[in-house]
């Protein structure tokens, strides 16, 4: 009695042999590749928290409230490049006074009013459109009664 569970010989032919290798390959490649970055994080980590804000990493007092950089700071101070904001903070732990980038309420309020205005000009759009295509649909509508009633 033979068994029910052979090898079809369809799956033994060169090229679907080569796909199975290929795909296992990859497969196993991930594997392999998301543990050995795993392990690579994990020493960035460790790296990165010496090398951190103290902001980050302990509490803080804002000294210097939201400003704008002028032009020197903007250059000197990495933290003003991100948004073009910084605040002065002072760590209570280790005493240090660094520069943290910070949104302000002006650039806050410019960025709402701008989403407002593309909101506005969107929906007058599209309320255009949909007259438009409604008059399309009646005018249609009203031809093909016209011809209907034409035929009688």
């Amino acid at each position: 009695m033979e068994s029910d569970c052979r090898i079809p010989m369809s799956c033994l032919r060169p090229r679907i042999l080569a796909l199975h290798a290929l795909f296992w390959g990859l497969v196993s490649l991930r594997v392999f590749g998301a543990a050995l970055l795993s392990d690579e994080k994990a020493a960035v980590a460790v790296t990165k928290a010496m090398t951190a804000p103290c902001w980050q990493l302990e509490e803080f007092v804002v000294a210097k409230e939201c400003s704008a950089c002028e032009g020197f700071h903007s250059k000197s101070i990495p933290a003003c490049s991100q948004t073009g904001f910084v605040e002065t903070i002072n760590c209570t732990k280790s005493n240090r006074e660094e520069f943290k980038s910070c949104r302000s309420a002006k650039m806050e309020e410019h960025l709402f009013w701008k989403f407002e205005g593309a909101t506005l000009a969107l929906t007058v759009v599209f309320a255009i459109v949909v007259v438009v295509r409604q008059r399309s649909l009646d005018r249609q509508a009203s031809d093909k009664v016209r011809r209907q009633i034409e035929c009688i």
